[in-house]
């Protein structure tokens, strides 16, 4: 590629990646040739892991425009690229011994300064500071399986049985691909009799922390590994903070961020 000192992708990646993508054929009228997608996909990262503005993307790196690569991550994510791969690693990852649905935990963090837009909202937390808030659940070494995104504003048990039924069902070994974890860890921020009855109706084991009863060290020497997890996504520069007025574009990054953490847990394995 003549800048190889540049890339941000491994060969693994790529590797796993580039079978996902649409195929797009050369308009018939010509023109500049379309940016190759590797080096779409280098600039994507670079990007992501920076957190400087599309427009500022270095041109020497040569992975092209930034508004080029920030049109081809939209494409892509409508062509459900970014969750494909996701489950795509999940799956590596279950094949490899390493995914771990003995123990799942969920929780929220708050993203502050959006620039509006979609699921964003006043933070009660922060003097009423517009936010979102990234809501996650991980398996037990925190690899992360679903996430979504809300406003600041709403409560973290609001999306709890959507986000516990989103949980992918993950091939990677013979049978039945796995879809229910054996036990759910989350803080009292979900101890609500309507989310251990969900738990409950799935056969999942319930450890929600009760209010006022249980304290933060009991279940916490399980639990951390989701904030765990968050910090590792706040450590990419474009998700620190919510930059994306578009939500489109901000559930791309983070599947690419998921993407990112879960290739991490595999490349010993590839």
């Amino acid at each position: 590629m003549g800048q190889s000192k540049n890339k941000q992708i491994s060969a693994v990646l790529w590797k796993k990646i580039k079978p996902l993508l649409p195929q797009v054929k050369p308009s018939p009228k010509g023109g500049r040739p379309r940016l190759d997608d590797e080096l779409a996909l280098n600039g994507i990262l670079f990007v992501l892991r920076t957190g400087i503005p599309w427009e500022d993307l270095p041109q020497e790196l040569g992975f092209g425009s930034g508004m080029t690569c920030w049109r081809r991550l939209r494409e892509w994510q409508k062509a459900g690229v970014w969750h494909r791969l996701h489950m795509l690693l999940l799956a590596d990852l279950r094949g490899a011994g390493r995914l771990d649905f003995s123990r799942v935990s969920l929780d929220g963090a708050s993203v502050p300064q959006p620039p509006g837009g979609p699921h964003t909202g006043p933070n009660p937390t922060d003097r009423g500071k517009l936010g979102s808030k990234r809501h996650l659940v991980t398996d037990r070494k925190g690899i992360p399986l679903m996430f979504c995104v809300t406003g600041a504003n709403r409560h973290d048990s609001v999306v709890f049985e959507d986000l516990v039924d989103a949980m992918p069902a993950v091939a990677g070994r013979r049978g039945r691909p796995r879809a229910r974890p054996d036990k759910l860890h989350a803080d009292k921020g979900y101890d609500f009799p309507r989310c251990r009855q969900h738990l409950h109706q799935r056969g999942i084991k319930v450890r929600i922390a009760r209010k006022g009863r249980e304290s933060k060290d009991r279940l916490g020497r399980y639990r951390w590994v989701v904030e765990r997890t968050h910090a590792w996504i706040a450590s990419f520069g474009k998700l620190r903070i919510r930059f994306e007025r578009s939500i489109d574009t901000h559930l791309a990054l983070l599947s690419l961020a998921c993407c990112v953490i879960c290739l991490r847990s595999l490349a010993p394995f590839c």
